[in-house]
């Protein structure tokens, strides 16, 4: 297995092309090339395993953790793998957070819950008797914290928190031309590997790993993000094509573009505010399933109406209106040079793009006056990504004209 390397150093900002091959990505072709995938070294998972697992999880977490405990329709089970396998059935994965009480943002988490075969199959998952399991997938940085975190709301609930890093790994797979709204039919290769009861080996598809039962699926968060799992360590995930295993610094380019933080870095820990980060478009938080940590401010704000700041794809051009890779560091403020007021800072940047929370009256001015602060060569130009929700723009434009 090759990996795309990066032909320059990133300290300097300006390697943005790898190279399989003879091929390069860029934050332009990115959007063309594909299928790739990147094991996520910046994420580390954790197990959750008890029978009081998801009523732990469901008075903490922003998400309904109810939804891996209750029984599926048929539009929840993924596709089947094409073997003589009976099928999977197995609960797609949910995108949520941990907040301060408060109401900021500490941690977010990818749950999953592992597949189990129907009844005539043996494999894990199938026993009833079996301990209740979850695993998450969570920022590496703060691991060793957000275990303590969790512990100490455990008190007495009946569930083992169990740092497993060492044996499972993060992944995404992601391409071009991915819809901001689709199903595991477009690639239904990639929604399912099963477990292998009485599998027929040599007639197993690509789809399958050399460990049964995980699985490719769609990113909770958008579609267009492509799909997400969590792996054995000891395994390379099925469907990765030879040299097709790219460093991660392009799925953070990869994030840049669709606007979408992730972690406790660039959702800045016990600072951010879940809404003003979209996380409520990232499918992370549910407004009807009652009280956790951090519910109140949330619910006033979401029910108010009214966000003045988002976070937003930012690009970073000369006075020409071309892409600058020159180094922009988080934290940068950004200026509307017309107003000489704060619009807002900058969160994370790579290169000539960048992730940004702004006020969206600044933002979406046109006037091109936005610069960083202390670097007013370099212009900011503020994106509004193709998957907002059409009702975010409209408070904005409501507020803007009542003000």
């Amino acid at each position: 297995m090759h990996r795309f390397k990066p032909c320059l150093r990133f300290a300097k900002s300006t390697a943005y092309r790898y190279y399989s091959s003879n091929r390069s990505f860029s934050p332009h072709n990115l959007e063309t090339a594909g299928p790739i995938a990147s094991k996520l070294d910046s994420r580390s998972v954790v197990r959750f395993r008890g029978p009081d697992t998801v009523k732990f999880l469901q008075g903490l977490l922003t998400n309904d953790v109810r939804k891996f405990s209750e029984p599926m329709g048929e539009n929840e089970r993924t596709s089947t793998l094409p073997t003589p396998n009976l099928p999977t059935v197995s609960v797609p994965p949910m995108y949520a957070a941990l907040l301060t009480p408060q109401g900021k943002f500490l941690y977010d988490l990818f749950l999953y819950k592992p597949p189990k075969l129907d009844k005539s199959s043996s494999g894990p998952g199938s026993d009833p008797d079996q301990s209740f399991e979850l695993f998450a997938d969570v920022d590496a940085t703060v691991l060793n914290e957000l275990l303590e975190t969790f512990k100490k709301y455990r008190v007495r609930s009946k569930v083992e928190i169990e740092n497993v890093a060492k044996d499972f790994s993060c992944w995404q797979r992601y391409r071009g031309n991915l819809p901001e709204k689709s199903s595991s039919t477009e690639e239904p290769e990639a929604a399912s590997v099963g477990w292998g009861a009485g599998v027929d080996h040599p007639g197993e598809s690509a789809s399958c790993g050399n460990n049964l039962g995980w699985q490719w699926f769609n990113d909770p968060r958008l579609d267009s993000l492509g799909f997400r799992g969590i792996f054995p360590s000891d395994i390379i995930p099925p469907l990765i094509e030879a040299d097709k295993e790219t460093d991660e610094q392009n799925y953070l380019l990869w994030r840049l573009q669709k606007g979408v933080a992730e972690g406790s870095t660039e959702i800045p820990k016990g600072e951010a505010m879940p809404l003003e980060y979209n996380l409520a478009g990232l499918n992370a938080i549910s407004f009807d399933k009652g009280c956790y940590v951090g519910q109140e401010l949330v619910a006033r704000t979401h029910h108010r109406g009214v966000i003045r700041k988002r976070l937003l794809p930012l690009r970073f051009l000369n006075d020409s209106g071309e892409e600058v890779e020159q180094e922009v560091a988080p934290g940068s403020e950004v200026i509307d040079t017309a107003s000489h007021k704060k619009a807002g800072t900058v969160r994370t940047a790579l290169g000539c793009r960048g992730l940004g929370l702004l006020r969206l009256e600044e933002a979406f001015k046109g006037s091109g006056a936005l610069t960083i602060q202390g670097q007013e060569n370099v212009k900011v130009e503020a994106i509004r990504p193709d998957w907002w929700p059409a009702e975010w723009f409209q408070e904005y434009q409501q507020h803007s004209a009542v003000a």
